[in-house]
């Protein structure tokens, strides 16, 4: 079982910058891919950028709508993944969440799978 902690998020004007961080705890070495999701009140929730595992060439994956803004990027070490998002929009208002899985051998292989754990997300607000 791995537990996943989201921090880092709040209140940005647009065109700022936040960075949002995601510790994973429990038994962190069987992750396989690792994602940031994002979810508006009343509207699903969907991937935002991922990463696969090392062994499966370690690519990383971003929706078209933050491609160019976001970077996602993990320390092994510390267990910890990151999401830096630059010249934010309102439209990127929403809360964030970090989930992992033991099984997904791609973080995205033609749509986001499933992911079996889950942080508690972390609101990002963008006022215009």
């Amino acid at each position: 079982q791995v537990q996943l902690r989201e921090s880092g998020g709040g209140w940005v004007q647009a065109g700022g910058s936040l960075r949002l961080s995601c510790t994973a705890s429990g038994n962190t070495n069987s992750i396989n891919a690792i994602a940031w999701f994002r979810q508006i009140p009343g509207k699903r929730r969907e991937g935002v950028a991922c990463i696969s595992r090392t062994e499966s060439g370690g690519s990383s994956y971003y929706v078209d709508s933050v491609k160019g803004r976001f970077v996602i990027s993990k320390d092994n070490a510390k267990n910890e993944l990151y999401l830096q998002m630059n010249s934010l929009k309102p439209e990127d208002t929403a809360v964030y969440y970090c989930a992992a899985d033991p099984s997904n051998y791609y973080c995205y292989d033609n749509g986001f799978p499933s992911y079996d754990w889950w942080g508690q997300g972390t609101q990002v607000t963008v006022s215009s």
